[in-house]
């Protein structure tokens, strides 16, 4: 049997283990060790007294997976960027930033649900986590939402969609795992998402005013606000501000010359600037361990995911797959465009299934190859490639696509993450019901995409600057 044959086979087998409720990472890791001992083996034409030899180069193989690729500088960024929403919790960056975004948008149709929206990007721009996002407006937004009349279902749906915004508005996890993956530049693919992560929240606000201008009574605007108390609500907000500088001058200096320093060395500054405003506005060493522990269970989790997949993806190396699936997408008679269309209707129905962090790290090492060779390659010129952009360009343009599909994959049923935290959250609303109120934001979403396909230009202007 042929590696790519058994590349397919144990591929196969690993989705059906996914599917049948088998975490991410274990299962990727059974997968490649199985897929590798197999490879092994059948080099020596399967002959018993080998076995063992197989087993050893296999258990060697992976073994060097974890600590080669853990060990890059850039994953550091990940717990740091977790830890800084954690905190800005604790300090009560969330309730600050959600006032100031009542006192300045709520009087729009729709007022509060926009805030709530405003507010969760601002979140966002402070927290690499969508889940941790979900759970801390789930209680602060969703409450004031009900007492003037929203409907739970929508007022849900809102907070469950806003979440998704801290998967692409940096600090982002999942575009420091992208990076690490594809390996490209870490401090442009954190530039890229700022733009794209912004209109996002736009797209979303539009809808809600569109939908509080078409149906009766859905979301009275809240009025009464005077310009000295909306100017006097800024102030308690100003650290997210401060984070948000601090991460662009390590990745980007827009006054000229050089970065002020890493991205790494940016994460860790910002998080302990708010950690020194946690301090100052009395968080506990109760609170502190909360936020501590915290960090460290979702980036051992993360962590986890990436050892299990980083073994799968060593034995589809072996296996040849990523070059038989590029040489079979890049032979298709079809326009590039409708082919990359199509990837990422694929993103979305695959999303249903699995978590958005598990869904890139499995599929990445197979579609991005194939995708750069539909542009032309690594190294392709603008005026030479499809889809009008240099190979470095549409890796970061690729790699904000994704992450947009990955957003999309945290509402939609019956995985949708996010909804599942909202309901945990809030007993008095289920999670049929949350998965009820975000529908409307598909809509938002697959304009969202629409738009970033059409127009690579909004994701490349602010990368392009560096």
């Amino acid at each position: 049997m042929e590696p790519i044959d058994i590349g397919l086979i144990v591929s196969g087998g690993m989705l059906v283990l996914v599917l049948l409720g088998m975490r991410v990472a274990f299962a990727a890791a059974m997968a490649g060790m199985t897929g590798l001992i197999w490879i092994f083996w059948a080099k020596k034409g399967y002959d018993p007294e080998q076995f063992m030899w197989a087993l050893t180069v296999s258990v060697k193989t992976a073994g060097q997976v974890p600590h080669s690729k853990v060990a890059s500088q850039a994953l550091s960024l990940i717990p740091t960027f977790i830890l800084i929403g954690y905190l800005a919790y604790y300090a009560g960056l969330t309730q600050a930033l959600f006032e100031a975004a009542k006192r300045w948008f709520a009087w729009v149709p729709g007022g509060l649900a926009v805030s709530t929206i405003f507010a969760t990007a601002g979140f966002a721009a402070v927290s690499g986590a969508s889940v941790a996002t979900s759970a801390v407006f789930a209680r602060i937004a969703i409450p004031e939402m009900l007492a003037i009349g929203y409907d739970k279902r929508f007022a849900a749906g809102v907070v469950a969609a806003g979440g998704t915004l801290a998967s692409l508005i940096p600090p982002s996890a999942i575009l420091v795992i992208y990076a690490i993956i594809v390996e490209q530049d870490v401090g442009k693919l954190l530039l890229a998402g700022f733009i794209p992560g912004a209109f996002s929240a736009l797209v979303y606000a539009v809808l809600i005013i569109g939908m509080a201008v078409t149906i009766k009574g859905f979301g009275p605007p809240v009025r009464g606000f005077t310009w000295r108390q909306r100017f006097a609500s800024l102030p308690p907000a100003l650290p997210i501000l401060f984070v948000v500088l601090t991460i662009i001058l390590f990745v980007y200096n827009p006054f000229g010359g050089d970065a002020w320093g890493t991205p790494t060395e940016g994460g860790a500054i910002g998080a302990f600037v708010v950690f020194l405003v946690a301090l100052y506005r009395g968080m506990r060493w109760t609170q502190l361990k909360d936020a501590l522990l915290e960090t460290a269970k979702l980036s051992v989790m993360i962590f986890t995911i990436i050892w299990g997949v980083l073994v799968y993806v060593r034995f589809l190396g072996f296996a040849d797959l990523p070059g038989a699936f590029s040489d079979w997408i890049t032979g298709l008679d079809m326009a590039p465009m409708l082919i990359l269309i199509c990837i990422l209707l694929a993103y979305a129905v695959l999303g249903m299934f699995m978590d958005a962090i598990g869904m890139l790290l499995l599929t990445l090492p197979v579609v991005y190859p194939a995708v750069m060779a539909l542009n032309g390659g690594e190294a392709v010129a603008a005026a030479d490639s499809a889809f009008g952009m240099s190979g470095p360009m549409c890796a970061i343009w690729f790699g904000i696509l994704v992450v947009k599909m990955a957003e999309f994959c945290l509402i939609t049923p019956p995985i949708g993450l996010n909804c599942f935290v909202v309901a945990g959250v809030r007993d008095d609303i289920s999670v049929q019901d949350v998965f009820k109120g975000v529908t409307p934001f598909f809509i938002a979403d697959a304009i969202t995409i629409g738009l970033l396909v059409a127009f690579p230009a909004i994701v490349l202007w602010l990368p392009s600057q560096v």
